[in-house]
C-alpha cells in the first residue's frame, strides 16, 4: 500500500519516570505491552520499509518484534534527532516519505497516520506534524506559529517562556518528512546544552528559515496521541485501550451489562448473544462461543476456551480449562488445567487442584458429571461420564472414577450399592 513511505519507531529510551526495571514500551495495556499495539499499526499500513531503534534494555525489547523490522540500536541516548540519524542508517537507499512514530503512544488509529501521509503527500510539505490541542499542554512541545500562521518552530515544555507555555497546540512527536531533506536537516541540529540532547523538534525551525513548506494535522481525538511516560498515564491508555475493546465486543453483538467494571483483555473473542455481567476479568487469548453466560465476578485467565451456552457465574477462577457445551458452573471455585464435558454440573466450592508442588497437571470430566458441593479434585485424575462427586469428597491423584460411579467421602470412594 505505502511502496514509497517507510517507517522509524523509537523505541530507545529509558522511562525513567515509570520508575521500573521493566522497559517501559514492554508495560502491559490490557494485557499486552505497548509496543504491540504500535506493530499492529505499522503492519496494517504496510510500508516500504520499518525501522526500530532501540537503546535501553534492547536484548529484551528486541524479542518482542515481529520478523522484518529492521533493527537498529542507539548505544548512547543523545535524543530524538541522534536516535532518527541511526535509523538513516539504515535507509540509505531508500527515496520517497518517512514517517517517524512512537513506541510509547499506542492507541493511534490507522485512519489518523492515513490521514497525516496523504495530507504530507497531497501538499509535497517538506515535513507534516501531527498536532493536537489540549486545555492543559503542560509537559508537551509547544507549536510555533508566525504571523500568518504558518508553522515557525517547536519549543519544548521545559524551555518556553511564559507566553509560550500558554499554546494550547503541542507536538505529538509524529512527523513524516521527505528523507532527503531530513538527511539534511538533521545535520545543522545543535546539542541542546540543559539536556545534553538532539530534539528532532528543533528541525522545524531549521526547515521554516530555509523557506521549506511546513504542514499541520490536527489529531481528531486527543487520547490517540497520549505518550506514556508515568503509571498515571498507563492507567489512563489502559482505560481508553478497554473501552474500545468493550465497544468492539457490544459492536459484535455481545451484552456487556456495565462496560466500566467489566475488563477484557487483548486478544479475547466473544461470540454473539454471549452476556458478560459486571466485575468480570477477561484476560488476553480467551475464547468463549455463543449464548454464554459470565459472571458477576468472574475471572477467566488465559487459555480458557468456553464452548456455546456454557454459564461461569459469581466468584469463579477458570485458568488453562476448556470447557463444553451447556456445562455450568455457576458459583464460586477454581477449574484449572481443566476439560470439562457437555452438560456438566460444577457444584459451588468446586476446586481442582492442579499444582502438586512442582508442576501443573490436568483433571477431565467427561459429559453429563455431576460435580458436588465443596468437591477438591487432587490431579492428574479422570472423572467418567455420569458420574457424580457427593458434597466434600475429595477425589485423590490418579484415582480416576469410572463412568456412572457416585463417589462419596475424604478420599472419595464409591457409595455402597452404587
Amino acid at each position: 500500500m505505502n511502496k514509497n513511505i517507510a517507517c522509524i519507531i523509537l523505541a530507545a529510551g529509558k522511562g525513567e519516570r515509570m520508575k521500573s526495571a521493566i522497559p517501559k514500551i514492554l508495560h502491559p495495556i490490557c494485557g499486552r505491552p505497548l509496543l504491540g499495539y504500535v506493530l499492529d499499526l505499522v503492519k496494517d499500513l504496510k510500508f516500504n520499509q520499518v525501522i526500530a531503534v532501540l537503546g535501553h534494555q534492547h536484548a529484551e525489547v528486541r524479542k518482542h518484534l515481529a520478523p522484518g523490522i529492521k533493527v537498529l540500536v542507539q548505544k548512547r541516548l543523545l535524543g530524538t534527532a541522534d536516535a532518527v540519524r541511526v535509523a538513516l542508517s539504515g535507509l540509505k537507499n531508500f527515496k520517497g516519505t518517512v514517517l517517524v512514530l512512537y513506541a510509547d503512544i499506542p492507541l493511534l488509529k490507522k485512519e489518523t497516520i492515513q490521514k497525516l501521509l496523504k495530507c504530507h503527500l497531497e501538499n509535497k510539505s517538506e515535513a507534516t506534524l501531527l498536532t493536537a490541542t489540549l486545555r492543559e499542554p503542560e509537559g508537551y512541545g509547544r507549536i510555533l506559529r508566525d504571523r500568518y500562521a504558518s508553522i515557525c518552530g517547536i519549543v519544548e515544555d521545559r524551555d518556553a517562556d511564559d507566553f509560550q507555555k500558554n499554546i494550547k497546540e503541542i507536538n505529538t512527536g509524529i512527523m513524516c518528512f521527505h528523507k532527503d531533506r531530513l538527511v539534511s536537516g538533521l545535520k545543522s541540529i545543535n546539542l541542546n546544552k540543559r539536556k545534553k540532547e538532539y530534539y528532532l523538534t528543533d528541525i522545524i525551525e531549521i526547515f521554516y528559515k530555509k523557506g521549506y513548506l511546513l504542514d499541520a494535522l490536527k489529531a481528531p481525538d486527543i487520547n490517540e496521541v497520549l505518550g506514556i511516560n508515568s503509571r498515571q498515564d498507563l492507567a489512563k491508555a489502559n482505560k481508553i485501550m478497554q473501552q474500545r475493546i468493550n465497544q468492539d465486543l457490544m459492536r459484535e453483538g455481545v451484552t456487556i451489562v456495565d462496560p466500566d467494571s467489566t475488563f477484557v483483555g487483548f486478544g479475547v473473542k466473544v461470540a454473539r448473544d454471549t452476556t458478560i455481567y459486571p466485575f468480570t476479568v477477561i484476560e488476553r487469548d480467551v475464547k468463549i462461543g455463543k449464548r454464554c453466560l459470565v459472571g458477576p465476578f468472574a475471572h477467566l485467565r488465559e487459555g480458557t476456551i468456553l464452548d456455546d451456552e456454557v454459564w461461569v457465574g459469581n466468584f469463579l477462577e477458570i485458568c488453562r480449562a476448556k470447557i463444553s457445551q451447556k456445562t455450568i458452573a455457576k458459583h464460586f471455585g477454581y477449574l484449572g488445567d481443566t476439560i470439562i464435558g457437555k452438560n456438566v454440573n460444577i457444584g459451588a466450592g468446586t476446586v481442582t487442584a492442579n499444582f502438586d508442588g512442582r508442576k501443573k497437571n490436568t483433571t477431565v470430566i467427561k459429559d453429563r458429571a455431576f460435580i458436588g458441593c465443596d468437591t477438591v479434585l487432587v490431579a492428574p485424575v479422570k472423572i467418567g461420564r455420569g458420574a457424580v462427586t457427593g458434597a466434600g469428597a475429595v477425589v485423590v491423584k490418579k484415582k480416576n472414577i469410572a463412568d456412572g460411579v457416585t463417589v462419596v467421602g475424604i478420599p472419595a470412594r464409591p457409595l455402597k450399592g452404587k
